[in-house]
């Protein structure tokens, strides 16, 4: 899924070495635009639905807890 997670980002901004980074919102990485369109990449990808309470900066700061989030709503 990992894998899956960091093409998603890439698509959304691609130039960023997702594998390293951990404060993707905090240091302004992604942008609240950005977090519009990772969120529909990734519903559609997981089949998923990220919903309004799951929009918070910790649950997009690094790939693992956006795996952690997906992995909640499965």
């Amino acid at each position: 899924m990992k894998n899956d997670i960091i093409e998603v980002l890439n698509e959304v901004k691609a130039g960023v070495d997702y594998e390293k980074e951990n404060k993707l919102i905090t240091d302004g990485i992604l942008t609240s635009f950005d977090i519009i369109m990772l969120v529909s990449l990734l519903n559609n990808k997981f089949n998923v639905e990220i919903g309004v309470m799951d929009l918070v900066p910790e649950n997009f700061e690094s790939v693992s807890t956006i795996e952690s989030l997906i992995n909640k709503l499965k």
